[in-house]
Protein backbone atom coordinates (compact mmCIF):
# COMPACT_ATOMS: atom_id res chain seq x y z
CA UNK A 1 0.00 0.00 0.00
CA UNK A 2 1.01 3.57 -1.28
CA UNK A 3 1.64 5.90 1.44
CA UNK A 4 -0.96 9.11 1.12
CA UNK A 5 1.49 12.18 0.68
CA UNK A 6 -1.02 14.84 -0.15
CA UNK A 7 -0.99 16.03 3.47
CA UNK A 8 2.56 16.09 3.50
CA UNK A 9 2.55 18.42 -0.48
CA UNK A 10 -0.13 21.04 1.16
CA UNK A 11 2.35 21.55 4.04
CA UNK A 12 4.85 21.61 2.15
CA UNK A 13 3.30 24.17 -0.51
CA UNK A 14 1.86 26.21 2.08
CA UNK A 15 5.42 26.66 3.66
CA UNK A 16 7.10 27.64 -0.10
CA UNK A 17 3.76 30.40 -0.03
CA UNK A 18 4.36 31.89 3.35
CA UNK A 19 8.13 31.77 2.16
CA UNK A 20 7.41 34.05 -1.05
CA UNK A 21 5.45 36.38 0.81
CA UNK A 22 8.27 36.87 3.88
CA UNK A 23 11.06 37.04 1.05
CA UNK A 24 10.46 40.30 -0.77
CA UNK A 25 9.79 42.34 2.92
CA UNK A 26 13.63 40.88 3.79
CA UNK A 27 15.24 42.02 0.42
CA UNK A 28 13.42 45.36 0.87
CA UNK A 29 14.40 45.87 4.58
CA UNK A 30 18.18 44.61 3.38
CA UNK A 31 18.29 47.25 1.06
CA UNK A 32 16.88 50.60 3.26
CA UNK A 33 19.46 49.55 5.68
CA UNK A 34 22.16 49.18 3.01
CA UNK A 35 20.66 52.35 1.97
CA UNK A 36 20.64 53.83 5.08
CA UNK A 37 24.36 53.02 5.83
CA UNK A 38 25.89 54.25 2.67
CA UNK A 39 24.15 57.76 3.63
CA UNK A 40 25.53 57.82 7.04
CA UNK A 41 29.05 57.28 5.52
CA UNK A 42 28.17 59.75 2.67
CA UNK A 43 27.33 62.72 5.34
CA UNK A 44 30.10 61.60 7.84
CA UNK A 45 32.53 62.13 4.81
CA UNK A 46 31.17 65.32 3.68
CA UNK A 47 31.50 66.75 7.41
CA UNK A 48 34.46 65.99 7.46
CA UNK A 49 35.78 66.98 3.80
CA UNK A 50 33.70 70.18 3.95
CA UNK A 51 34.59 71.68 7.50
CA UNK A 52 37.20 71.92 9.98
CA UNK A 53 36.04 71.13 13.57
CA UNK A 54 37.28 73.43 16.71
CA UNK A 55 40.12 70.46 17.11
CA UNK A 56 41.64 70.88 13.89
CA UNK A 57 41.59 74.73 14.20
CA UNK A 58 43.68 74.74 17.46
CA UNK A 59 45.85 72.33 16.30
CA UNK A 60 46.93 74.08 13.14
CA UNK A 61 50.60 76.33 13.26
CA UNK A 62 49.57 80.07 11.84
CA UNK A 63 52.07 81.47 10.44
CA UNK A 64 53.20 85.06 11.31
CA UNK A 65 51.62 87.08 8.77
CA UNK A 66 53.40 89.31 6.25
CA UNK A 67 56.45 86.42 6.57
CA UNK A 68 57.12 84.17 3.80
CA UNK A 69 58.92 80.79 4.76
CA UNK A 70 62.29 80.56 3.07
CA UNK A 71 60.72 76.72 2.10
CA UNK A 72 59.73 77.42 -1.42
CA UNK A 73 60.53 73.71 -2.19
CA UNK A 74 62.77 73.65 -5.89
CA UNK A 75 59.31 74.34 -7.85
CA UNK A 76 59.99 77.65 -7.22
CA UNK A 77 58.50 80.24 -9.59
CA UNK A 78 54.61 79.83 -8.75
CA UNK A 79 54.46 82.91 -7.39
CA UNK A 80 54.30 84.25 -11.27
CA UNK A 81 51.04 82.62 -11.55
CA UNK A 82 49.12 84.34 -8.06
CA UNK A 83 49.13 87.49 -10.58
CA UNK A 84 47.23 86.09 -13.82
CA UNK A 85 45.34 83.54 -11.59
CA UNK A 86 43.65 86.55 -9.61
CA UNK A 87 43.19 87.85 -11.94
CA UNK A 88 40.96 85.29 -13.99
CA UNK A 89 39.15 84.62 -11.38
CA UNK A 90 38.61 88.17 -9.71
CA UNK A 91 40.19 87.76 -6.64
CA UNK A 92 42.59 90.50 -5.39
CA UNK A 93 45.91 89.65 -5.99
CA UNK A 94 47.03 90.90 -2.32
CA UNK A 95 44.67 88.71 -0.68
CA UNK A 96 45.72 85.36 -2.35
CA UNK A 97 49.23 86.52 -1.13
CA UNK A 98 48.10 87.22 2.45
CA UNK A 99 46.00 83.70 2.70
CA UNK A 100 48.76 82.06 1.34
CA UNK A 101 51.01 83.22 4.39
CA UNK A 102 48.72 82.72 6.69
CA UNK A 103 47.87 79.33 5.24
CA UNK A 104 51.68 78.13 4.28
CA UNK A 105 53.61 80.05 4.66
CA UNK A 106 55.01 79.97 1.31
CA UNK A 107 55.71 75.80 1.59
CA UNK A 108 54.38 74.17 -1.44
CA UNK A 109 54.63 70.85 0.70
CA UNK A 110 53.24 72.16 3.88
CA UNK A 111 50.47 69.38 5.30
CA UNK A 112 48.30 70.09 8.29
CA UNK A 113 47.47 67.71 10.81
CA UNK A 114 44.27 67.19 9.26
CA UNK A 115 45.39 66.43 6.11
CA UNK A 116 44.95 70.20 4.49
CA UNK A 117 47.47 70.32 1.88
CA UNK A 118 50.34 72.58 -0.47
CA UNK A 119 50.38 76.28 -0.49
CA UNK A 120 46.71 77.19 -0.07
CA UNK A 121 45.74 74.15 2.67
CA UNK A 122 43.66 72.92 0.30
CA UNK A 123 41.27 69.57 2.17
CA UNK A 124 41.00 66.26 -0.03
CA UNK A 125 37.76 66.67 -0.77
CA UNK A 126 37.87 70.35 -0.89
CA UNK A 127 41.12 69.83 -3.66
CA UNK A 128 38.64 67.47 -5.36
CA UNK A 129 35.83 69.66 -5.94
CA UNK A 130 37.79 72.00 -7.47
CA UNK A 131 39.45 69.75 -10.01
CA UNK A 132 42.92 69.92 -8.40
CA UNK A 133 44.77 66.83 -9.36
CA UNK A 134 47.94 67.20 -7.22
CA UNK A 135 47.58 69.34 -4.44
CA UNK A 136 51.48 69.72 -4.10
CA UNK A 137 51.54 70.71 -7.50
CA UNK A 138 52.02 74.87 -6.62
CA UNK A 139 50.32 75.97 -9.81
CA UNK A 140 47.28 73.52 -9.21
CA UNK A 141 47.12 74.36 -5.76
CA UNK A 142 46.98 77.96 -6.43
CA UNK A 143 44.26 77.65 -9.07
CA UNK A 144 42.23 75.57 -6.89
CA UNK A 145 42.86 77.93 -3.93
CA UNK A 146 42.02 81.41 -6.07
CA UNK A 147 39.11 79.83 -7.45
CA UNK A 148 37.21 78.62 -4.38
CA UNK A 149 38.20 82.30 -2.70
CA UNK A 150 36.24 83.34 -5.81
CA UNK A 151 33.31 80.93 -4.81
CA UNK A 152 33.17 82.07 -1.49
CA UNK A 153 32.93 85.29 -2.27
CA UNK A 154 30.01 85.22 -4.41
CA UNK A 155 28.40 83.40 -2.26
CA UNK A 156 28.48 86.02 0.62
CA UNK A 157 28.40 88.73 -1.89
CA UNK A 158 31.75 89.87 -1.36
CA UNK A 159 31.81 90.15 2.02
CA UNK A 160 35.58 89.49 2.64
CA UNK A 161 35.08 88.22 6.59
CA UNK A 162 32.61 85.35 6.11
CA UNK A 163 34.61 84.86 2.73
CA UNK A 164 37.81 84.49 4.94
CA UNK A 165 35.96 83.08 8.26
CA UNK A 166 34.41 80.22 4.99
CA UNK A 167 37.57 79.37 4.06
CA UNK A 168 39.28 78.71 6.95
CA UNK A 169 36.08 77.19 8.95
CA UNK A 170 33.98 76.29 6.42
CA UNK A 171 31.43 77.44 4.71
CA UNK A 172 28.76 75.45 6.65
CA UNK A 173 29.69 76.86 9.90
CA UNK A 174 29.93 80.27 9.01
CA UNK A 175 25.87 79.61 7.80
CA UNK A 176 25.22 77.65 11.09
CA UNK A 177 26.79 80.60 13.15
CA UNK A 178 25.70 83.90 10.47
CA UNK A 179 28.78 84.56 10.57
CA UNK A 180 32.70 84.32 11.70
CA UNK A 181 32.12 80.93 13.97
CA UNK A 182 33.16 81.72 17.78
CA UNK A 183 36.42 79.72 17.51
CA UNK A 184 39.50 81.81 18.58
CA UNK A 185 41.35 80.24 15.37
CA UNK A 186 38.61 81.32 12.99
CA UNK A 187 38.92 84.98 14.48
CA UNK A 188 42.36 85.05 14.63
CA UNK A 189 42.94 83.98 11.16
CA UNK A 190 40.34 86.71 9.47
CA UNK A 191 42.04 89.42 11.54
CA UNK A 192 45.41 88.27 10.56
CA UNK A 193 44.91 87.58 7.30
CA UNK A 194 42.61 91.13 6.75
CA UNK A 195 46.21 92.93 8.67
CA UNK A 196 48.50 91.31 6.15
CA UNK A 197 45.94 92.05 3.04
CA UNK A 198 46.00 95.59 4.41
CA UNK A 199 49.19 96.16 4.33
CA UNK A 200 49.70 94.32 0.90
CA UNK A 201 47.50 96.41 -0.84
CA UNK A 202 48.66 99.71 0.93
CA UNK A 203 45.97 100.40 2.86
CA UNK A 204 45.30 100.73 6.95
CA UNK A 205 41.64 101.26 6.95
Amino acid sequence: MRPNLSGVSRVMGRIEEIERKIRPQKDKKAREEKKDRFVDVLETAERKEQTRPEAEEKSRRPVVPGVVSAEKTASGGWEDHIAPLAAEYGVDEALVRAVIRMESGGRTAAVSPKGAMGLMQLMPGTARMLGVEDPFDPVQNLEGGIKYLSQLSDKYQGDLVKTLAAYNAGPGRVDSYGGVPPFAETRNYVKNVLSTYRKNSGSDD
